[in-house]
């Protein structure tokens, strides 16, 4: 891994990209199988390398530092996560792993002090983990604000009812964060406003866990679905205002759509290090595949996919930490890069043959993935219509679209 000072970066940001790779290239990926094959020998080597990323001061980037975290911001973490994603390990290893990280930045946000003390700090310790509950079978997950999901008062309490699926994390979970609707169709209001987050233990009455669902045939992950039954919590287990839910998913939405995307250029990165290096290396019908001008287009054509993305998503990046209006960058990006990584792991999968299929490599993993954050964080087809309606509205205004801004 060569990571070099970024000359437009502070002098901080590049000190924690060139620690993060140190270790993500000295610790975790030379241990990747050792780590993956679980036991004591696995638990010792996450230990020493969790250690390791505490005393540099890099835990939790998404986090403030009173709740143990660097507190580096938006734009800091997203150059850490293309570092990161060079292996699948690192983000649990440095304190960040979806959902938990994604319901701690919702619970800072929308959090009451009482909720801070009794759901996120033990989850920031390590002492619970949480789901995030808002994919419906019978729903359209386009659009989240066709959740059927009810949360009806009585007396002091919400009484739930619902069937979720795609539940993050929902098996080892202490408790879900759940997006419910509050109010009923004939009420008045507009339709964002009708929805709320609402705090779930796991162990409630009603909450039932019906299976665990295979992704890519893969059994026994932490994607469930789930049967919300009569489940009574408390009224204060309600998250932020009533009615702030759909604004609360689009908070995390966001910013989880940067950091997805840098993640996937991170994995791009490492998936082109390993074809280029595979080239240089492997001989085939007299040379070596570097020699075949086949090959040399798959090297030039990742170079501009990574790029590219890369640069996309950089700017998508400035657009929010400027607080400008980032909703057309955040839905290109969210087409484009999962797109561009699919392109650049198919080529270095080519290049591999049977071992690039195989779980001697990272590769099949990346290509599963890339093709699945087609359709999370909303699919590409919402996108595109929402890209196209934002232009052309600047045009019916008489204005024209500034690619400058």
């Amino acid at each position: 891994m060569q990571i070099s000072p970024i000359p437009t970066l502070s002098k901080d940001i590049n000190e924690i990209r060139s620690k993060t790779a140190s270790i993500v290239a000295e610790q975790i990926i030379p241990n990747e199988k050792e780590i993956y094959k679980g036991g004591d020998s696995a638990k010792s080597i996450r230990a020493e390398i969790r250690e390791t990323v505490k005393s540099e001061k890099l835990w939790a980037p998404h986090l403030p530092e009173q709740y143990g975290g660097m507190g580096i911001g938006f734009m800091a973490h997203a150059y850490m996560n293309e570092i990161l994603a060079w292996s699948p390990l690192s983000n649990r290893l440095f304190g960040v792993i979806a959902p938990n990280s994604g319901n701690q930045k919702v619970l800072l946000k929308y959090g009451t002090d009482e909720q801070k003390k009794k759901w996120l700090e033990p989850l920031v310790a390590g002492e619970m983990e949480s789901a995030f509950s808002m994919t419906e079978p019978d729903s359209a997950g386009s659009d989240p604000r066709s959740i059927q999901t009810t949360a009806v008062k009585d007396g002091d309490e919400w009484v739930i009812n619902g069937h979720k699926v795609m539940t993050s994390n929902g098996i080892r979970a202490d408790f879900a964060i759940v997006m419910c609707r509050t109010e009923e169709e004939t009420n008045s209001g507009e339709i964002n406003s009708k929805m709320t987050q609402i705090i779930v233990p796991t162990d409630s009455s009603g909450f039932n866990i019906i299976r665990s669902v295979p992704i890519w045939g893969h059994t026994g992950g932490d994607h469930v679905e789930i049967k919300y039954e009569n489940v009574r919590v408390p009224l204060e287990n309600q998250l932020g205002a009533r009615g702030s839910g759909h604004a609360a998913a689009q908070d995390r939405l966001g910013a989880g759509r940067v950091f997805h995307c840098m993640n996937s250029i991170g994995q791009m990165w490492r998936a082109f290090d390993l074809m280029s290096k595979r080239t240089i290396t492997r001989e085939v019908h007299g040379g070596l595949l570097e020699s075949k001008q086949m090959i040399q287009g798959f090297i030039a054509d990742s170079y501009i996919d990574i790029q590219t993305a890369r640069l996309m998503t950089i700017h998508c990046a400035e657009v929010m930490d400027s607080e400008g209006d980032p909703r057309v960058d955040i839905s290109a990006i969210k087409i484009y890069v999962p797109a561009a990584m699919h392109r650049v792991v198919d080529r270095a999968i080519q290049v591999y043959g049977w071992k690039g299929v195989s779980a001697d490599l990272p590769l099949f993993g990346m290509y599963q993935g890339a093709r699945t954050l087609r359709l999370a964080d909303g699919p590409d087809e919402v996108h595109r219509i929402l890209i196209a309606k934002q232009i052309l509205k600047k045009y019916r205004d008489g204005l024209s679209w500034d690619f400058g801004i």
